[in-house]
């Protein structure tokens, strides 16, 4: 496990970051521990906006990196809103950590990964050189008719569920205007297979980006 010192053995998250290696310090005995610093990749959205069909589209079809749908470790003791779902982002971060030292970077598919202040307290945020994030976004009529298209058993079509989504949505319109570090990608009148190749060329660029 990456976050067991090598030296003394101790579980610590926590550890410095030495650039100049990189080195994950150990806070314990100052071990140095060289690991490989990469860029993670977040792509978000509401429910509805094309998350899933995007990830499953390009799962398999870009080299050298490993493309992730953030529900897949869901469970119920991650529902936690009074501490805002934070042990869920770090478990999230520490699993794509590790992944990362393989020497492919990786791309995490979620709703609430797409929100930077979910992503930057988290502990386990320092082991990569830097968090980019993806919005896709569409007009709330259109949003609305893919979740109550969507089937039954999932459990979108309510009309509470469409507007606490049509909302998260605005929310990262919103977003995109004010905060540089998310960049939007509008599916209103996109076909899907258009929206996924926007999204793989927003990967490339980005899959090398220090910061």
């Amino acid at each position: 496990m990456f976050n067991v010192c090598h030296n003394c053995g101790l579980y610590r998250a926590d550890k410095i970051i030495d650039p100049s290696g990189p080195y994950a310090i150990c806070p314990e005995c100052g071990y140095k521990h060289p690991f490989q610093q990469l860029p993670l990749l977040i792509v978000s959205g509401a429910s509805g906006a094309g998350k899933s069909s995007v990830c499953q589209a390009l799962i398999g079809k870009l080299d050298n990196l490993v493309l992730l749908d953030a529900d897949i470790l869901w469970r119920p003791e991650f529902n936690t809103p009074e501490d805002k779902y934070r042990n869920f982002f770090e478990t999230w971060l520490r699993v794509a950590k590790n992944i990362s030292q393989s020497g492919r970077p990786v791309v995490l598919f979620g709703a609430g990964m797409g929100v930077p202040e979910n992503i930057e307290p988290c502990v386990e945020r320092r082991y990569f050189s830097g968090i980019h994030y993806l919005a896709l976004v569409c007009d709330d009529e259109v949003l609305a008719q893919r979740l109550k298209a969507r089937p039954a058993w999932r459990g979108s079509g309510g009309q509470a569920y469409i507007d606490d989504h049509v909302q998260f949505n605005r929310w990262f319109k919103e977003q995109g205007k004010s905060n540089t570090r998310i960049s939007l990608l509008d599916t209103t009148e996109v076909l899907l297979e258009t929206t996924i190749e926007q999204v793989k060329t927003w990967i490339s660029e980005n899959a090398i980006k220090a910061d």
